[in-house]
Parts: C-alpha cells; structure tokens; sequence
C-alpha cells in the first residue's frame, strides 16, 4: 500500500484517514487496497470516492472526521489502539492473508505476535471431556513458547483462554472493545489482558451479531499458524476457522472423538478429509516445527481457494479499470456476510430428554465417552456430594454407565434416542 511502508507508523491524520476509510459503506478490504493504491493514500481516497459514487447517481455515505474522532477518544478510553496494516505492531500472519483487515484496534501485548500461534477453537456446549482437552492442549503449547488464540466464546475457547493465561493468549472479539460477547466472559477478557491481548476489527459500540462471528473467525485463523479443531458439530463455526485455515495456507488439527457424540461429527469429518489428527500437544508441535525457522512461513493463501470468492463477507465497491473510467460502482450494502452458519449452531445436548440444572450441566459434560467424576465436580463447579446424587439418579434412569477407575458416560441407548 502506498500510504506507508512495511513497518513503518502513519502520521496521526493518516491513521484517522484511515480509520475514515475503512468504515465507509462499501469499503472492505479488497476495496480499501484498491483505493489506497491507486491514489496513494486515504485521504486522497476518501476526497475521490464521491465523484466515483456520483458517476452512477448515487450518494456516498463516507465516515466524517468528527465520527472518527470521536471512536478513537472512545477507543483511547479503553486503552484501545489502532493499528494500521503495515505499521510494526500489526501481527504478521494477519497482513498476509488476501483480506485482512486493514486496521484493528489492539489491546494488551503485542508482542506476543512475535511469538508462534496456534489456535484453539471448538463447541461453544462441549463435553467435559472437550474441555479438559483444551486445557491440556492450551497448557501445553504454552510451555512451548506458544501463544494460544482463540475467539472467547463459551466451551472450548474460554477453556482455552484460561489454560493459557499464565504464557499468553490472544482473544480476536466479533463486536467493538466495549461489546464483549458473550459478557459473562468480561472478567476473563481482563485477566487475558494482564498478560495477553485482544484485537478487533470492528468500530467501536459495535453489538456482534450472528454473521460477524463467521468473520472474526477469518481472523483468527489468519494470525496462526495452525488451527486445532477439539470439538465441532456439522455446520459449525469451528468448522468455518478449519476452513478459513485450509485457504489460507495453515494447518488445520483435529482431536477425533465417539462416532455416537454429534459434538465430535464435524471434527471427525475434519480427519476424514485431510486434517491432521492430534490427541497430544507433541502432535502439533512436530507438525509445526519445520516451520518455525523458515523465513518464507506461512505460504501464501491459495489464490483459488479465497473464501469471499464464492460467499463475500462484503459486497465491496467495484473498483477496477472499467469502474473507475466509468464510475461504475455495485450496489452499497452493509458488510454483508454470507449465513454459513450461525453462532450458536453447536448443539451439544446429549440427549432430547428434558431435565433442570444442575443436572443438566453434567449431562451437557457427558458424552459416551468417559469422563471422571472428579472432573464433573471440577468443571460444575458443584459439590463432589451434589454430583454423586445427580449421577446416582440419571444412573437409575438409565441415561448414565459407570465404568471403572471412577468413570461416567452417557449410555448408548440414550445417544440412540438422540440421534434418532
């Protein structure tokens, strides 16, 4: 791009020309490059882009100055920073996917960039067994000098985020700094802070909503080096970051699970199609190490597998030769995102037998896997005597089997009836 050089800062009025640009309708980030290299820079840009909307009749909605001004005062009180793509602290990995996002804000260490990274995404309703997977991943990849990334949504992310928290991790955020979906995670995104960071690229006061998830999750497998999938229904977001990865030119790991869960379909299809299966953290780490030290890591994404081929996340302005001589632009919509998948479209629920908490936390846990009980106790946050008696009673029911070694699983029969 022509406003600045690799590694090099903008001024403070490129950074709001910037800021400016990037959320004017129409303007993603195929359409901001395009812009940016033709007139060398965003403010130029931004004084072309009424004449080339006028061409076609239309009125450009660009963001003012006193729009920009004021997000960046907001951003500024919550030690949010933007960073603009190019400039040192805009992490690698991110700037060389076909559409990263132009500018992010950024809060926390960015340092940790530097580091190795590798995602850990998964169902939102996990088993308990997911989780402690999670966990033992996180840990592990920390004690490598790993950063783990991961979107902090309930289940496998948090679980990841929190395993993570001493040796640094990276929440990628679907709405604004300030919109922090979903909220019960606050608190955490403030420990992940001590020592980690967050980054968005959404404005400032943006509510996430269902179609910007499949969108954060572009982002987080871009700044990764691989993508580990733990657990994942069909037709899940998880699904859509393994895929993000694949184009992208990442690897992509999933940890198999029961044929009978229908939390481990989606990663279990991962396997089938080429994905590496892992079950340990030595896994991904032999996988990656041939990478660390090359200098031309990661390749670049596969021109034919670029995602917003197919289904754009934005119906940007056309740009090319004949648009600009012509003026002719595509219709102005608001970012919009093809619905692969909604954000809540992992099911984990074991069964479509209806039951009150607390026993519905253990059974959401369970899946025909086994798990210990001293995990369920552990995850619940429940007493060890409160488990014992609700696994006491789904056992008399008939929705639970004891195995050995102080081990529970949801029965067969009950995974039949859910299934079915």
């Amino acid at each position: 791009m022509s406003d600045q050089a690799v590694g090099h800062k903008l001024t403070d009025r490129q950074r709001l020309d910037w800021l400016r640009l990037s959320r004017t309708e129409g303007v993603g980030p195929r359409t901001f490059r395009t812009l940016i290299n033709r007139y060398g820079g965003a403010g130029e840009a931004l004084a072309a882009l009424p004449s080339l909307l006028a061409h076609q009749g239309r009125i450009g909605r660009v963001t003012t100055v006193t729009e920009a001004e004021d997000e960046m005062a907001l951003a500024s009180r919550y030690g949010v920073r933007f960073v603009a793509m190019g400039e040192p602290d805009y992490p690698r990995l991110l700037r060389m996917i076909d559409s990263a996002p132009p500018m992010i804000g950024l809060r926390g260490n960015a340092a940790l960039f530097e580091r190795p990274t590798v995602a850990i995404v998964g169902s939102r309703n996990a088993s308990g067994g997911g989780l402690k997977m999670a966990e033992i991943l996180a840990e592990g990849l920390g004690r490598a000098h790993c950063v783990v990334i991961s979107g902090l949504a309930r289940g496998i992310d948090t679980h990841a985020h929190r395993a993570s928290l001493a040796t640094g991790t990276i929440a990628v955020l679907a709405g604004g700094h300030d919109k922090v979906y979903p909220s019960e995670n606050m608190e955490l995104l403030d420990l992940i802070l001590e020592t980690g960071a967050a980054i968005s690229e959404m404005p400032m006061g943006w509510e996430p909503r269902g179609r910007d998830f499949p969108r954060r999750n572009r982002v987080i497998s871009g700044l990764s080096l691989g993508v580990i999938v733990v657990e994942a229904a069909l037709r899940s977001g998880s699904l859509i970051t393994a895929r993000f990865a694949t184009e992208q030119g990442r690897d992509v790991f999933a940890v198999p699970g029961s044929p009978l869960d229908p939390r481990a379909e989606g990663t279990n299809d991962l396997i089938r199609e080429g994905a590496t299966l892992i079950g340990t953290v030595e896994h991904v780490i032999a996988a990656l190490a041939p990478m660390l030290g090359r200098e031309d890591w990661p390749p670049q994404a596969y021109e034919s597998g670029d995602h917003s081929a197919d289904e754009p996340f934005w119906d940007e302005l056309d740009l090319d030769e004949k648009g600009f001589r012509e003026g002719d632009t595509q219709r102005r919509m608001s970012q919009k995102i093809s619905p692969v998948v909604s954000h809540d479209d992992d099911n984990g629920t074991v069964t479509g037998y209806a039951v009150p908490k607390p026993k519905q936390e253990i059974l959401q846990l369970m899946g025909p896997s086994p798990i210990s009980i001293d995990d369920l106790v552990r995850l619940t946050g429940l007493s060890a005597s409160m488990v014992q008696t609700i696994l006491l009673e789904l056992e008399l029911e008939g929705v639970i089997e004891r195995s050995s070694g102080g081990l529970v699983s949801v029965s067969a029969q009950s995974y039949s009836n859910r299934i079915s």
